[in-house]
């Protein structure tokens, strides 16, 4: 439990705000997103409700902030790995690629509630300096796919959020949700074990072979 000193400075707003990702985070990998409020975090963070507002108003206000995050290490992850003007094979790109996605799942599982819940409950304001941050960040990327898989830059942009979508989907799915583990079991249902970065890596192969033919 951390003792809670008000912040009277810029640097010590950050440290807050940085305090109340990581708890935000870790009730993230561990509970079920219904089950997240302001009282959890407070009481994880060991503040009283009334702290935590001084700082946010809502719960999906401080997720979009964690994603953003996760966001940039994903790209950051992705540009480092592809220089401008390699000739990387077909195969490697796709096992690249698809290492890192693997890598960044936890940043897949936001995705997934990006668009049908977290976005549609922090402000319009909140929302411009993400979707600024995803474009410029997905464009710079796009500009590196391109001539790297010698297609226009409109399908490297269509494959790269194509898979995005995929990507996030398939995390979710393969979240160990305790709800829906205890469902299956109650039917007798096993799901059988999913290989996220084979199924990625397969997704981003047909994708490339999309994007040349088409």
């Amino acid at each position: 439990m951390n003792d809670y000193i008000r912040a009277r400075s810029d640097d010590q707003k950050e440290e807050r705000l940085n305090q109340i990702k990581t708890a935000t985070a870790e009730l993230f990998e561990s509970c079920p997103f219904n089950e997240i409020t302001l009282s959890t975090i407070s009481e994880k963070l060991g503040w009283s409700r009334a702290n935590l507002y001084k700082y946010v108003t809502t719960k999906e206000e401080i997720i979009l902030e964690i994603a953003a995050d996760k966001m940039t290490a994903y790209y950051t992850s992705l540009m480092a790995a592809f220089p401008k003007g390699n000739n990387f094979s077909t195969e490697v790109i796709a096992e690249v690629w698809a290492g890192i996605v693997n890598a960044h799942q936890d940043y897949m599982r936001y995705v997934s509630y990006l668009n049908p819940v977290i976005e549609t409950n922090v402000t319009v304001e909140r929302l411009a300096v993400f979707k600024k941050k995803f474009y410029d960040l997905s464009y710079a990327f796009r500009d590196i796919l391109a001539p790297m898989l010698e297609v226009s830059a409109e399908k490297a942009n269509k494959l790269q959020v194509d898979l995005l979508m995929y990507a996030s989907a398939k995390a979710s799915t393969c979240y160990n949700n305790p709800l829906v583990q205890e469902a299956l079991k109650k039917i007798n249902i096993d799901p059988g074990k999913m290989d996220f970065y084979k199924d990625v890596k397969d997704f981003i192969l047909m994708g490339i072979d999309w994007a040349k033919k088409a």
